[in-house]
């Protein structure tokens, strides 16, 4: 019996991916209005370099961008990509289709909910409220609650604790086949591979079923709990 379900937060409620694209993009464009002189496909290549070797959370990345590129922070050019990208950010962060509806329908059936996030707690809490979700889940955890990221079993096993339920009452959905599958499974939990939002073209996820849109939950969960 499916109790509770535990999602993964960017790239499986929030299409981060798309959001982190158009944000930097218009930083970039900012950055050259201001002065900047590179090729704009060249800039956006280093720039996710940056945020692939340190984190995508990464909060000095157009510093780090500017030290790389022109030898040290010309701050007007800094603060028109920040301002920019902060301009974006808040135009384009979006939930997949059918999240909302889907969430409800869950809690209908009096599912519990649950998200495990690698971001920090600030960033992971303010996707969540800027996406009027914060109310939605029983339980958060990010990174700040255990300190270790996925495939680590830390931020699963904190998940099952505050849901105060065991490893087979619970499906973890996620986008992450290294991460968020490999680590459910660790631990004994059943998994969903969210394909919609999969950034990296996996071709075998690993994970008990594989989903095209969030929606396709219900029909696990009640073939699932129909014993």
């Amino acid at each position: 019996m499916i109790r509770g379900i535990i999602f993964d937060l960017d790239n499986t409620l929030v299409d981060f991916a798309r959001f982190k694209e158009i944000s930097v993009k218009s930083a970039i464009e900012a950055m050259l209005d201001a002065g900047l002189k590179i090729d704009p496909n060249l800039a956006y290549e280093k720039i996710f370099k940056i945020y692939e070797e340190k984190g995508w959370e990464y909060q000095k990345v157009f510093d780090e961008f500017l030290l790389d590129v022109i030898g040290y922070i010309d701050y007007k050019i800094l603060a028109s990509g920040i301002v920019a990208y902060r301009r974006a950010k808040d135009g384009s962060l979006a939930l997949y289709p059918n999240v909302v509806k889907t969430l409800l329908d869950l809690i209908k059936r009096g599912i519990k909910l649950a998200v495990v996030s690698d971001a920090p707690a600030l960033q992971a809490w303010t996707r969540l409220v800027q996406m009027n979700l914060h109310h939605i889940f029983d339980v958060v955890i990010t990174f700040d609650d255990t300190g270790k990221r996925k495939p680590e079993p830390e931020p699963f096993l904190k998940a099952l604790e505050k849901l105060n339920l065991k490893p087979d009452e619970v499906i973890m959905v996620g986008d992450w086949a290294e991460r968020d599958i490999v680590g459910a499974k660790l631990v004994g939990i059943r998994t969903v591979f969210a394909r919609y939002g999969d950034v990296f073209k996996t071709i075998n996820s690993g994970a008990h079923w594989e989903i095209d849109s969030i929606e396709e939950i219900i029909k696990i969960l009640d073939s699932e709990n129909s014993f």
